[in-house]
């Protein structure tokens, strides 16, 4: 019972109280002008307790000062001798709920006022007869009100014991999530660190020509950052200390995320990605994006992890809301499914359907969990649709601001024409793959409001031709290996004829067949749409180019000497000058002598951290006058980490291990227009 309701239920007892006594009053013939003030009051604490005036002490004061001063009115008559040990009793019971021993200390010092006034005072010596049952009587209410008052204050006494012990518990739970969160942040800047320098390393190999073995190992540490970030995020999720990082994004950003990370898959898995992004997405919206590409691809790698055939298929889509928009994902398979047990498991903690040591899934198990944490925190919510060996839908839906409310996919122009989708019927194994493809055709033909058949066979291609306007054809690789001539012979023309393939197609020699790689989605057909033969690099690459800082004086600050080589063969890919320190104070003493336009600023190092070294840099700028960026440059990238480095001053924040993306969207915000351009 809350504070609250626990002075209303006092109240009501004592209003009953006050009413009994009101008629008690009337009927025994005492003093009348006690009765408009137990009626006025009570009616007066109700006020008092309705308003919430003055602090609770206060209120509970004044309710046992009324409640004392009602026992002392109905105890201070000759009639009330025997009764006052019940009124006592009562008095013991209710206000023992307060929790404190004064209260019935003060309960128990106005019983015996209360028969000692009556013997003093009120009881004439002619009406009591002391016999051995009267005696007896006082006797037995004294050891009676005494026993109640002892049994009232052990409990209290009790209680109140249990409650500081439950106070203890919580500080002492407090001051380990505390030491959690300070033992994660250390454990995450170990281990980053030599996952950046693994990372880091394998990428400059390949830089220089390196063979497959720096490739596999620079996947090996790509999977092992993901692992660890996972387990960070599990224990954020699992304490609900997730913290939200919200920053302005383009949508398709996020596709791009999933069809990258799907070509990072197994080849020999026999599974076909479909991916149905409808065009009405705002171009821009505000969130967090980073909690949304962990969204996307451990449902994404939840669905590979558990599809052995068959194929996925990516909706993502908005609904639009007076805040905003909600961002709907969803993600389904043709895997093994799960029943209704293992679906609501998810979201309680650990799931994994194998939990064997020799299961061939892979994984730790945690993605479904940190999904709902993350969608939860958010403000939305993750419903999961799915039936042993029938594939699983999980869907998530999470509200995000609209920052430009523009179309993500548009025709540049009025399109005339009519558009074929060719597919041979019995070519998945699978049926739903081919229901996954017609949903994504026309769903993105309804979105950019284009016509689009479908044809099953060349001779149905021959008589839609016919009767429409067709202007380009879109196929699979099997369509076309069945006739190549045929196509080639149409590419010639004026048909625009586009085939989505896997890695390593050519068309034939003098063909003019386009090829979309793998897997399908709505960017490069809307390229094609748009520009027909003369669409270039199809591949979507966040509609932006690669940005140059040419010219950027970079002084780039790490104690550990590999990352240091790291940060510099990355920054150079942007035709940056780069200078290295090995310490805060080094990085202090070379910005004093030096000219640098920003600052890469590593977190935990000896002698002079990070901040520190950021705060005197900052200062010394302030008094040179110079424009100088600090950016925190760190492996402690717990949640919150971010916010905490820009409370602290810095400009900006990236984790480590180092990725490009978010390197690009710091330089590009704390070095706007200053330095180079695209390139």
């Amino acid at each position: 019972m809350n504070r609250i309701n626990l002075h209303r239920f006092i109240m009501t007892i004592i209003t009953i109280a006050a009413i009994g006594l009101t008629i008690d009053s009337i009927q025994e013939g005492w003093e009348f002008w006690v009765n408009p003030i137990l009626i006025l009051g009570t009616i007066g604490l109700w006020v008092l307790h309705f308003m919430q005036r003055h602090t609770e002490d206060i209120r509970e004061a004044i309710y046992l000062g009324f409640g004392m001063f009602m026992a002392l009115f109905h105890g201070v008559h000759e009639t009330s001798l025997y009764d006052v040990c019940t009124v006592i009793l009562l008095m013991f019971v209710l206000f023992a709920l307060y929790e404190k021993i004064y209260v019935l200390d003060l309960i128990l010092i106005e019983y015996f006022l209360i028969m000692l006034a009556q013997f003093v005072f009120v009881v004439k010596p002619e009406n009591l007869t002391l016999d051995a049952v009267t005696v007896s009587r006082l006797v037995l209410q004294l050891v009676i009100v005494l026993s109640v008052y002892s049994i009232c204050r052990m409990n209290v006494t009790n209680r109140i014991e249990q409650r500081e012990e439950v106070e203890r518990q919580k500080a002492d739970i407090e001051a380990y999530d505390s030491d959690i969160e300070d033992f994660l942040s250390n454990i995450s800047h170990e281990l980053r660190t030599p996952v950046n320098v693994v990372n880091g390393m394998s990428e400059l190999m390949l830089k220089k020509g390196a063979g497959s073995e720096a490739a596999e190992i620079k996947n090996a540490g790509i999977r092992l950052a993901y692992q660890i970030e996972d387990i960070q995020d599990y224990t954020e999720c699992n304490r609900s200390k997730v913290m939200l990082e919200e920053e302005d994004y383009i949508s398709t950003s996020l596709i791009n995320d999933v069809v990258t990370s799907f070509r990072l898959v197994d080849k020999s898995r026999d599974i076909e990605l479909v991916v149905d992004l409808s065009p009405e997405v705002p171009m821009m919206m505000t969130g967090d994006i980073k909690k949304l590409h962990k969204i996307f691809r451990h449902l994404l790698e939840n669905a590979v992890k558990f599809t052995k055939h068959g194929g996925i298929f990516v909706r993502m889509y908005t609904e639009p809301e007076e805040y905003g928009v909600n961002l709907c994902i969803e993600m389904t398979d043709t895997g093994i499914g799960m029943d209704l047990k293992d679906t609501r498991s998810v979201a309680r903690g650990m799931y994994q359907a194998n939990k064997r040591r020799d299961r061939s899934s892979g994984g730790i198990g945690l993605g479904l969990f940190i999904v709902h944490g993350f969608a939860h925190r958010m403000g939305g919510f993750v419903k999961i649709e799915s039936a042993k060996n029938a594939g699983t839908t999980v869907r998530v839906t999470v509200p995000q601001k609209v920052k430009d409310a523009a179309p993500c996919l548009s025709l540049s122009g009025t399109f005339e024409g009519d558009i074929l989708f060719h597919v041979k019927p019995d070519k998945y194994k699978v049926p739903r793959v081919r229901d996954f493809y017609r949903m994504m055709a026309g769903d993105l033909a309804a979105g950019i409001h284009v016509p689009l058949y479908s044809a099953e066979s060349v001779n149905e291609i021959e008589r839609l031709m016919e009767k429409l306007n067709v202007t380009h054809i879109f196929m699979g690789e099997e369509e076309y290996k069945d006739n190549p001539e045929y196509f080639d012979k149409l590419s010639r023309g004026d048909m625009v004829v586009t085939v989505s393939a896997s890695e390593g197609f050519s068309p034939n020699l003098g063909s003019n067949v386009m090829v979309m790689p793998k897997p399908l989605y709505g960017y490069p057909v809307i390229k094609i749409l748009n520009e027909g033969k003369d669409a270039m690099n199809i591949e979507f690459a966040d509609n932006t180019s690669r940005p140059s800082f040419e010219g950027v004086r970079a002084l780039v600050v790490d104690d550990e000497p590999m990352n240091l080589v790291v940060a510099t063969g990355i920054f150079r890919d942007y035709q940056m000058d780069v200078d290295t320190a090995s310490s805060g104070k080094e990085s202090v003493m070379k910005v004093r002598n030096n000219e640098y336009d920003i600052v890469f600023m590593d977190h935990m190092m000896p002698e002079m951290d990070g901040v520190e070294a950021m705060k005197q840099i900052k200062m010394y700028a302030a008094e040179t006058r110079k424009e100088l960026v600090v950016v925190a440059l760190t492996a402690n990238a717990v949640s919150g980490a971010r916010e905490m480095f820009m409370r602290e001053g810095f400009d900006g924040f990236i984790a480590k291990p180092i990725n490009t993306a978010d390197f690009e969207r710091v330089m590009i915000r704390v070095l706007p227009g200053r330095k180079g351009g695209r390139s």
